[in-house]
């Protein structure tokens, strides 16, 4: 049986395939009303280490909103210090999903300046 390659795997051939699917991903998600639908659309979206990497990722926020060190989040956490870095990154120059969602959680007071992405 011929399988499809995933969309990490293989570059769709077109950009605006891609867009869609994750369109319509953040749909799935939008439709979601509580905490426990969004677990459960999770737990069977992604596998166990997805998961893990997610939360991971997401553990590294309140810790870099906090002023920490980049080492002293990798020994509280667990999380490697090139993770923590990506995360630092993304928080002050990604898309701004982190600062969105870490702003409306109270993490990080909106506008608030956050320390440059370098291991500090």
């Amino acid at each position: 049986m011929k399988r499809r390659p995933s969309l990490d795997q293989t570059p769709s051939p077109d950009p605006r395939l891609a867009e869609s699917r994750l369109g319509g991903l953040v749909e799935a998600v939008l439709a979601l009303r509580e905490a426990d639908e969004v677990r459960r659309f999770l737990v069977d979206l992604c596998t166990p280490a997805e998961l893990e990497a997610m939360a991971d990722r997401w553990a590294v926020v309140p810790e870099l909103a906090e002023g920490r060190a980049y080492r002293d989040i990798h020994d509280r956490t667990g999380v490697s210090v090139t993770t923590v870095g990506r995360v630092a990154r993304c928080l002050a120059l990604g898309a701004g999903g982190y600062r969105l969602a870490a702003e409306r959680l109270d993490l990080v007071a909106p506008g608030a300046a956050l320390s440059p992405p370098e291991a500090h």
